[in-house]
């Protein structure tokens, strides 16, 4: 049985292995037809490895901006978000059908605008009873006054007793009690009967009517009859780091910061100022669990461009600093040595200028050591360049059709998109 099973399982051996020199052969060949084909096409002469390489020794067209001098306002940035000046609920301060709407929906009102009414008609009853009970005790009092003076005088004759006189006195006491009791009853009456005309508590601008015409309305309800919000002024809450605490706080000891409202394009750079204002309230306390303080600034819409519950950004204006030397915000370059910028000779050839830059946003980047005003700096096509390399000055148009050949330096094309907006 053994010998059978050898003998069975020798040529199946054998086929496998042939098959496997075939395999391999087959492998060989394929891989000596592609060195051959690579070498009989290859060129003769590769190209250039890049552009710049053809080009070398071309000057190489820039855009230049000089440096200035002046005086450069330091904004802080921050996202906040719009709140009305004052939001009131107006809810009934009693019970009743509402007989009476006397406002549209979004319609800007004033303090004392009457807005709607409820069925004054039981509030008026209970006034006029209160009155009749007052006038009642009124006219009891008067004549218990008579008769105390009746008993004075027959007391000081000794024609009635003193503890008479002495009990009619605390009658007129107790009725004079009465009648300021009534009195407040009807000042009680009075002022339910002044709930029944419901009025605006503020200055604004309506929302969407909650309740209609003809509905019950109750002093418990939560949902009141509208609401009114100011819109002018407006009030805009946003955060910024706890590091601009110390800048914010010295800003505020000069007198109130100047804040801009600003609407962010899609790219999340500044598309315009919506407002200006000024900062009203610096938090009294930094939220520990996202390190940042929260400011309220006040800004007085006259377009009604700001609206409550939208997102703007706030540029918070807290110190200026004179006399500074500015370049665009383009020209700065970062490289594994620091801050640095080309800057343009007299003999068309640049030089690679390390400098200390300070405050910088999107307008303008402050140069506090390494460059002089009025020198030339390069603010497009600084990728390409190398120390001493030639350039010439272009237009924007020809800078832009040349285009880098090596990516810029790490945050120099979101700088120069923002000043070509």
């Amino acid at each position: 049985m053994d010998a059978m099973t050898r003998e069975t399982e020798t040529p199946s051996r054998t086929r496998r292995g042939r098959l496997r020199r075939s395999g391999m052969v087959v492998l060989c060949l394929l891989l000596l037809a592609g060195i051959g084909y690579a070498i009989w096409f290859w060129p003769a002469h590769p190209p250039a490895p890049n552009a710049r390489s053809a080009a070398r020794g071309a000057p190489i067209p820039v855009l230049v901006a000089p440096s200035e001098t002046k005086d450069v306002p330091i904004y802080l940035d921050g996202l906040g978000t719009v709140q009305a000046f004052q939001t009131v609920t107006v809810k009934p301060m009693v019970d009743g059908p509402l007989v009476e709407v006397r406002f549209k929906e979004g319609q800007d009102v004033h303090a004392g605008d009457v807005l709607a009414r409820i069925d004054p008609r039981t509030y008026q009853a209970a006034l006029d009873q209160a009155v009749a009970k007052k006038a009642q005790d009124q006219a009891n009092l008067a004549n218990a006054k008579i008769d105390l003076a009746r008993y004075q005088k027959l007391a000081a004759t000794a024609y009635t007793s003193a503890q008479q006189a002495d009990t009619q006195k605390a009658m007129v006491a107790q009725l004079t009690a009465q009648v300021e009791q009534d009195q407040g009853a009807i000042d009680s009456a009075r002022t339910q009967l002044s709930y029944t005309t419901i009025t605006a508590p503020i200055d604004g601008r309506t929302g969407i009517r909650q309740v209609d015409q003809g509905n019950i309305v109750h002093a418990s309800d939560t949902t009141g009859i509208v609401v009114i919000t100011t819109l002018q002024p407006i009030s805009v809450v946003f955060t910024l780091p706890q590091q601009a605490l110390p800048a914010v706080a010295a800003a505020m000891k000069e007198g109130s910061p100047e804040a801009l409202a600003i609407t962010q394009g899609n790219d999340g750079d500044a598309a315009g100022v919506l407002d200006r204002g000024t900062l009203a309230v610096l938090d009294n306390q930094v939220d520990p669990t996202t390190g940042t303080i929260k400011l309220k600034a006040t800004f007085p819409n006259p377009g009604h461009k700001l609206w409550p519950g939208g997102f703007v950004g706030v540029r918070l204006k807290v110190a200026t600093e004179q006399g500074a030397t500015v370049v665009p915000p383009a020209a700065i370059q970062r490289g594994p040595n620091g801050t640095y910028l080309y800057v343009v000779g007299a003999d068309d050839t640049v030089k690679r200028q390390s400098v200390t830059v300070g405050h910088e946003d999107a307008q303008a980047s402050i140069i506090t050591a390494g460059l002089q005003p009025g020198a030339k700096v390069v603010t497009d096509g600084a990728s390409r360049l190398t120390d001493g390399a030639r350039v010439t000055i272009a237009t924007a148009g020809a800078a832009a059709a040349a285009g880098p050949t090596q990516p810029s330096a790490p945050g120099t094309a979101s700088r120069r998109h923002r000043t070509a907006q």
